[in-house]
């Protein structure tokens, strides 16, 4: 429970609420594993990495909904959670061939409503440095 508002972080699935903070976790870990398939893949294999990861970014655009952030008017744990992986986007776009914004145009929405905050903006990597960053990864492991 967050001591100054009384508050417990929820994440709404499916219509039922997820208080547990482990299991919020689960729902980030899967957004990192499945980008890093993306970039990590190549041919059919990547196809998939690419449905998979549009998959999930669809499930958490579908919890979103109309709302400002996860939680309502307020940016929360969830939002703390997976914003830092905006900055990776860009990766996963260039290297997947494909658009967040066209797939789940809610997420990214959201993302620039972040984005807004200045800890939030100052606090991420530049994703044109990630994208160097993940392409050195690429080569060390002979995925060119």
């Amino acid at each position: 429970m967050k001591p100054i508002h009384k508050k417990i972080p929820v994440l709404i699935h499916n219509g039922k609420p997820v208080c547990e903070s482990s299991i919020i976790m689960q729902y980030v870990d899967e957004v990192y594993n499945a980008g890093t398939k993306i970039w990590s893949l190549k041919g059919e294999e990547l196809g998939t990495a690419k449905k998979e990861f549009i998959e999930i970014m669809k499930t958490l655009e579908a919890e979103l909904g109309d709302k400002s952030y996860f939680g309502g008017d307020n940016f929360g744990f969830v939002e703390a959670s997976l914003i830092p992986f905006h900055c990776w986007f860009y990766s996963y776009e260039t290297l997947g061939n494909f658009s967040i914004e066209t797939e789940c145009p809610k997420i990214i929405a959201w993302t620039r409503r972040c984005m807004q905050k200045e800890t939030v903006s100052k606090s991420l990597k530049d994703e044109k440095k990630v994208f160097e960053f993940v392409l050195m990864l690429r080569k060390r492991y002979g995925v060119e």
